[in-house]
């Protein structure tokens, strides 16, 4: 099982990024998934999570700006990130968790620049 992500670059304070993540291989059912995220020095905090269903969650952070989506055919999840503030600065990572157990992307970095 693998994730990729991206969609990550560089872009000014108030601009708009969307991310992009891919799971592959064989996999019966995706349960939630998630886009996290590690500013330098900082610990992985989560940003967004969205159930199977749709149900979506924020960190007080993101909410009002950035918005998580899924395509359960596609097996992907997407995250919008408008009015992006230079402390939205990180590496992010998408995870997705499965019947036992869970995965994570290699991460896709993203600078906001004042």
């Amino acid at each position: 099982v693998q994730l990729q992500a991206s969609g990550g670059g560089s872009v000014q304070a108030g601009g708009s990024l969307r991310l992009s993540c891919d799971v592959s291989g064989r996999i019966v059912r995706i349960n939630d998934m998630a886009w996290y995220r590690q500013a330098p020095e900082k610990e992985r905090e989560s940003v967004a999570v969205i159930s199977s269903g749709g149900t979506t969650t924020y960190a007080d952070s993101v909410k009002g700006r950035f918005t998580i989506s899924r395509d359960n055919a596609k097996r992907m999840v997407y995250l919008q990130m408008d009015s992006l503030k230079p402390e939205d600065t990180a590496v992010y990572y998408c995870k997705a968790w499965v019947p036992r157990t869970s995965y994570w992307g290699q991460g896709t970095q993203v600078t906001v620049s004042s």
